[in-house]
């Protein structure tokens, strides 16, 4: 066993403690979807009913929504449900998907994740000393929202490496592929829709 094999079997503990949490977040944040709905409904119904509205109530399906956009990210990349080509990566060969996704997380994902970690944190500080308010009249504070930046992509970035390592691990043959015969969810509803008109 070389030294990069030794090295990556200690990493591959951690990866895992990393998955846990990014899933455990993943999980409960998704749950501000429907928070979001109800929020919006609510608001809806009663500028419909009353003819008046909150921007604080308007604001916050915004920042529900952005909790779940950031928070769930990380959990997304674990699951391996991110955006890509589908029908032009399943035509590569395994090798050369595993060795863009090395490139991709090493040169791209995570030198994004530091440039949006380095400059949310003073983002997100300049706006708490001032206790940013919204420039709408009776909206929320801005700093919380600003903060989420910094968590959502820390988060991503931990994943991303947590992915790395796993990914390389898999093209050394350390480990199964986590994803090996994996249907996307895009493509099972395609063969759920094709299955339904079948059987019409």
């Amino acid at each position: 066993m070389g030294a990069l094999d030794a090295v990556l079997k200690s990493l591959l503990p951690v990866t895992r403690v990393i998955d846990i949490i990014n899933t455990w977040l993943g999980k409960r944040a998704a749950w501000l979807i429907l928070a979001a709905v109800i929020v919006s409904a609510v608001n809806a119904i009663v500028r419909k009913t009353f003819d008046t509205s909150s921007n604080a109530w308007l604001e916050l399906q915004w920042v529900l929504f952005s909790v779940v956009f950031l928070v769930c990210s990380p959990w997304t990349l674990l699951a391996n449900e991110h955006i890509r080509i589908d029908i032009v990566n399943n035509m590569m060969p395994k090798w050369l998907r595993d060795t863009i996704d090395v490139i991709g997380h090493a040169f791209f994902l995570l030198p994004l994740a530091i440039v949006m970690i380095v400059t949310g944190i003073p983002f997100f500080l300049r706006s708490y000393e001032i206790n940013e308010q919204s420039g709408n009249a009776g909206g929320l504070p801005q700093w919380p929202s600003k903060a989420l930046v910094m968590i959502g992509f820390t988060l991503l970035l931990i994943q991303g490496i947590s992915e790395l390592i796993k990914r390389i691990a898999v093209m050394r043959k350390l480990i199964p592929d986590p994803h090996a015969g994996q249907t996307s969810t895009l493509e099972a509803e395609v063969e759920h829709l094709v299955e339904v008109i079948e059987k019409r």
